[in-house]
């Protein structure tokens, strides 16, 4: 038996086929998907990390570069608190809220 070998252009070929459905499917680049969720996790570390700002009800969507923050909030001072650090983050074009204040 003979072993398949498979060459260069083989493997390059298999590795488009698989990763085009990805980037094809949401109207982004392979890159744009790997930096938007590289921004949504430090959105989401830098939320955790601020005693001022409940990151556990907060929740980061990115999409080319524009962070949505949904969740619920305790007030308009946290929410502005929450956008600003999210716009602090390196990478990020635009924040946009859809937080509720909930006392």
């Amino acid at each position: 038996m003979r072993k398949r070998k498979y060459g260069p252009l083989t493997s390059f070929v298999l590795a488009i086929a698989l990763i085009a459905p990805l980037a094809a499917g949401c109207g982004k680049t392979v890159g744009e998907t790997i930096d938007d969720a590289t921004i949504t996790t430090r959105v989401k570390t830098s939320l955790l990390n601020d005693p001022d700002v409940g990151g556990l009800r907060i929740d980061v969507d990115t999409f080319k570069g524009v962070v949505t923050l949904s969740g619920s909030v305790r007030s308009k001072d946290e929410e502005g608190k929450a956008l600003a650090l999210a716009r602090k983050i390196s990478g990020v074009s635009d924040v946009k809220s859809t937080l509720l204040v909930q006392p």
